[in-house]
Order: C-alpha cells, then structure tokens, then sequence
C-alpha cells in the first residue's frame, strides 16, 4: 500500500505525524478538466538537524490509494508519476491551473473577434438604406472582410508555426481592433475606403483560428484538447450573440460609430492583458507548477506515438493525400455554409418576415447562442469517447458527420418556415448541430500535422474563404434575381450531404505528416 510505504520510508527519522484529509482535494475547476484528488495526505514535523532542534521544517509526504503502483496517478493539480516523488503542497497551492488561465482569454479573442465580425451584418442595414445599396452591392461589402482574411490565413499559419501564437495572436487583435475603429469614418468618406478599411480588418482577423488551435494543442493534453477548442469557439460563437444585441442599442443611442468604438476598445483591452500573461509554450511559463507541466506533457505522450521532431513537409506533398483534401473540403463547406448565416441572416428576418432591424437582431442572436453552449459539449462528448477507448478517427467522423447532416436537414426546412419564431427554431438546430465541426475537422489537422498544423490551417482556411466569398457574393445576386432565399439554402444543404460522405470515406485521425 501507498501510505504503508510513505510511513515505512520516515520510520528512521525522528518525526512527529500527523494525518488528515488533503485539504484541496475538494478543489473545483471547469468542466471537462478533471483531476483526480490526492485522497490522503500525511505530515511530518521534526526537528531541523542545522539548527539544533530550535528550527522545525515541514516534509510532506502524499499517497492516493491505488492498485498499481507504476501507473501514472494525478495528483491535486496534475500527475505523480509511479514511484516519483509528489509535489509540494506550497507549490500547489489553490490557484487555478495555468492553461485554464489560457483557454478563458483565448475564448474572451474568440468572442472579440467574431464580434468585430457582426457588427458590420446589423450595422449595414441603416449603411444600405441611407447610401441606397442594391442586394447584389450589398453582398460585395459583406465580402470585402474576406479579401484580406483570404491572405492571412496561410501567411498567419506559417507565422504561428514559426514564431508561436502568443505574439502573431497580439499583433492580429491590435490591427482588427484599429481597423474596427476606423469603420464608420471609412464608411462616412467613400465606399472604396470602406472595402479598402474592411479587407484590412480581414487580414489582421486571418490569425485568429491557426494561432488558437496552434496554442492549445501545446497547452492541452490531447483527451482535454476537444473541451478546450469547445470553450474557445463557446467565446467565438457568443461574439455573435453580444454583437448583435449590442449593436442596435449603440446605434439608435450614439449612432453609427457606437458599437464600432466599444468593441475596438475591448479589443485594445485584451491585448494588455494577454501580453503579459501567456507564454507560447507551458514550459516557458513563470506561473505553471511543476505537477501541471507533467500532466500536459505525459498527457502528449500516452496519445502521440511518436515524439520525435519532423521536417514540415512541402506544399505538394500536403495536398497528396487525401485526409489533407477532406480536411480542405470539410472547411470549404463549413464555411460556405457558416458565413452565409453571419452575413445575411439579419437581412433573411428583415426582407421574408417584415421584422425591425432590433427584432431581426433577437431572432438571430438565438440560434448563435445554442451554438455555443453546443460547442463546448460536443468537444466534451469527443474527448470522453477518446478516453472510453473509441479511436480518434471514429470519434472525428462521427462529430463531423453531426456538424453536416443536421445543418442540411435543417436548411431543407428551413425553406418551409411561415413564421420568424419557426425560422429561429430551424437556424437554432443548424448551428446548433454545426458546432460538432469544431471536433471534427477543425481538431484533425493537429491529429494528422501536429508540426505544421498552424500551416495546414491557413491553406484549409484559404480555400474555405474562398467558398465564404462566393457563398456571400452568391446569396445578394440569388435574392436579386430570383427574390428569395430558398434556392441558395437548398444549394447549400445538398453541399452539406455531399462533402460528409467525402469525409467518411478519407478522413483519418491517426499521424499523416
């Protein structure tokens, strides 16, 4: 036994013991972190041989009770390996452990950063009647974020790979946040500044996705890694929520400047405090304990079977193989289908239900709200069938196969919707189930790259910005012409079907590059 064999090794001391509870062993953290407590902790007290029995030290000596001693056992806040020695109590502390520190400010950009984003899609409404905007104009201007996001994914990617995510992540929410300021002065001087200030705030937003998948793969073990991209896109999809309620009430108090001054000023926030306080890797961390650092690090180990480092491989040989394709494909349609909901959505309530722009605003912040309470338990869900022993690659087509069927049905029904509280409903259970990508495709490529991942993402996001451009160009000429929404959505359903079936067959979780 554990506590016999801690006793038996202070029996030649001259010790007084003491035995109790551990007393942060009831110590809470977020859900889908778990950490099993130490159950018993045991006390010596004695006499320090330096200072002649007028100085006492404290030794601290802890043991869990458990059937194989060689296991790998975590202690309060992170893991004692068998037959090592524990962690001391005062380094453990009550803090809270480091890389949740890391997530809540990762999800906190995420949430600014699609925030950033919506504001635009309400605040273009009042732009379109007073400078009298056609359907078709009116989606060039939705796009034009995406002329420079198309750029900066790959360069930001490389970036990332290169330089870590923590000052590329700083530099990005700077510039998107000056660019966000200067919106409705653009949009007061002419329409080419306002595309020219646009695509500059897609360029600087580029950086966001590879710098956040980048950073917690090396702050995450991997069976904590699907709960940590939850929380994160949880703040990206609430972005959307706290954009569009906010954006009408700031434009009918301060005008068109309000929310534009307000979000770029959160942003400038958050710049500070990340700056100084995350590092690009744990071990380059002042904050992170000892016991924290193993528990990430053997967390790498049980899952990688391999730990040693590779040349990242070239552009071709990435697009030789398949799992790269369904990866690419699996984000061309995310994205298409994702961005056709950000950018039209509030025009959708509006032009086919007749609704105010402040109602348009609450009907859409419904269905992006379900989204991210639903991302976060579908990362939950993948990580503990990985831990319950389903194989990463059945675990990834099972979420991804979810993040598309059920947007296509919901679509599909969408186009029968004779109410704005059932057009809600149906949007609701699209992005709802559309958050499951987020442990799909979205977690894959840190399965098959895990030493370029960042560069994967930028070309998987390249495409995908490209099939964003086309999707939100294509709904303004589909309205123009055809006066609906129903052909585009049909369009994009069947898109839905056709890539998940791409993606059972060629798919993979296990190590590609």
């Amino acid at each position: 036994m554990a506590i016999a064999a801690s006793l038996k090794s202070l029996q030649h001391s001259s010790c007084l013991l003491r035995f109790r509870r551990n007393p942060i062993a009831t110590r809470k953290v977020l859900p889908g972190f778990g950490f099993k407590a130490r159950d018993n902790q045991i006390t010596c007290l004695r006499s320090s041989s330096v200072s002649h029995g007028k100085r006492r030290g404290e030794a601290v000596a802890t043991a869990a009770k458990k059937r194989n001693q060689s296991s790998e056992r975590c202690a309060a806040e992170g893991i004692l390996m068998g037959g090592g020695e524990t962690e001391d109590i005062a380094e453990v502390g009550t803090m809270m452990p480091e890389r949740i520190k890391v997530v809540i400010l990762t999800a906190c950009m995420m949430c600014l950063c699609n925030a950033d984003r919506i504001v635009m899609s309400v605040a273009v409404v009042p732009l379109a009647e007073k400078l009298g905007w056609s359907s078709s104009f009116l989606g060039v201007v939705q796009s034009s974020f995406l002329w420079g996001y198309i750029f900066s994914s790959v360069i930001g990617g490389a970036l990332v790979d290169r330089y870590g995510g923590k000052r590329v992540l700083a530099w990005g929410v700077a510039l998107w946040s000056l660019a966000t300021l200067l919106t409705p002065w653009a949009a007061a001087h002419s329409t080419l500044a306002l595309l020219c200030v646009r695509a500059f705030f897609g360029l600087a937003e580029g950086v966001a996705m590879p710098s956040m998948t980048t950073l917690l793969s090396r702050w995450f073990p991997t069976d904590e890694r699907a709960s940590a991209v939850g929380i994160s896109m949880a703040g990206f999809h609430m972005g959307n929520v706290v954009g569009l309620l906010l954006t009408p009430i700031m434009l009918s108090c301060i005008g068109i400047s309000g929310p534009f001054i307000l979000f770029a000023s959160l942003g400038l926030l958050w710049v500070s405090t990340w700056s100084s306080g995350v590092t690009n890797n744990p071990q380059d961390s002042p904050f992170i304990t000892r016991s924290e650092l193993r528990l990430i690090q053997a967390g790498k180990q049980v899952h990688t079977p391999t730990n040693r480092a590779k040349p990242n491989p070239h552009l071709l040989l990435l697009l030789s193989k398949l799992p790269t394709w369904a990866i690419i494909f699996a984000n061309m349609t995310n994205n298409w289908g994702y961005f056709v909901l950000l950018s039209w959505m509030p025009v959708y309530f509006q032009t086919v239900f007749n609704v105010n722009l402040k109602q348009a605003a609450w009907f859409s912040a419904l269905p992006w709200a379900t989204m991210a309470i639903s991302g976060y338990y579908a990362g939950a869900a993948s990580d503990f069938l990985i831990r319950t022993g389903h194989s990463v690659t059945s675990v990834r087509k099972i979420m991804q196969s979810i993040g598309f069927m059920g947007p296509g049905l919901s679509l599909l029904c969408l186009n029968y919707a004779k109410s704005p509280s059932c057009a809600a409903v149906f949007m609701t259970v699209a992005l709802s189930l559309s958050s499951f990508s987020q442990a799909g495709f979205l977690l894959n490529m840190q399965d098959i790259a895990p030493e370029c991942a960042g560069f994967l993402h930028g070309i998987s996001n390249c495409a995908g910005t490209l099939a964003a451009i086309v999707s939100t160009i294509g709904t303004g000429y589909f309205v123009q012409w055809l006066g609906s929404f129903q052909a585009f959505l049909t369009v994009t359903a069947f898109l839905y079907f056709a890539t998940t079936v791409f993606w059972i067959l060629f798919a993979t979780g296990e190590r590609v590059f």
